[in-house]
């Protein structure tokens, strides 16, 4: 019995299978525009990764729902999944709300790097800087939606805070 095999159109090679461990790694390669020091992978920003025959999906959960970064977030994950052959789709979801407990360990590591101190009740947040418990909200609005401005009384340092969602 013979069997025929499907024809190749000259020019036309079947592109490498893509694995989705390999697509998240590429995830932990994308930072938050915002912090530098935390992939969207360590922030908890992907909610879904499926991968098709013909094209890569990205779903993301955003921090804020009019986060100034979702665009630039969109575009650099598109741009690091390019080098996998196929076209990207990147979409943003609510199919659950993002909460800071999605933050690694690496995440919240990555905030502290940042000077940033992670996400916890106004009361229990500790200066990123010297690890003191006396600080002072100066304002809950700082320069995004996901972060407060706090001052330090024992270095005398002003540091953002994560907001617990």
């Amino acid at each position: 019995m013979v069997t025929a095999t499907p024809p190749i159109a000259l020019g036309l090679v079947p592109g490498p299978e893509v694995r989705e461990t390999a697509v998240r790694a590429a995830l932990r390669t994308v930072h938050d525009p915002e912090i530098p020091t935390v992939s969207i992978v360590d922030i908890g920003l992907v909610h879904d990764v499926r991968i098709d025959a013909d094209r890569i999906a990205v779903d993301l959960l955003p921090t804020f729902v009019a986060c100034p970064a979702l665009e630039v977030i969109r575009s650099t994950v598109a741009d690091a999944l390019s080098g996998f052959g196929r076209p990207v789709d990147v979409d943003f979801t609510f199919a659950v709300p993002w909460t800071t407990d999605r933050l690694t360990a690496k995440g919240r590591a990555g905030l502290l790097a940042a000077g940033i101190a992670p996400p916890s009740a106004p009361t229990d947040v500790r200066c990123p800087f010297c690890e003191s418990a006396r600080v002072v909200m100066d304002s809950a609005f700082g320069p995004t939606l996901c972060r407060s401005l706090f001052y330090c009384r024992d270095c005398r340092q002003p540091f953002e805070a994560f907001k617990p969602a």
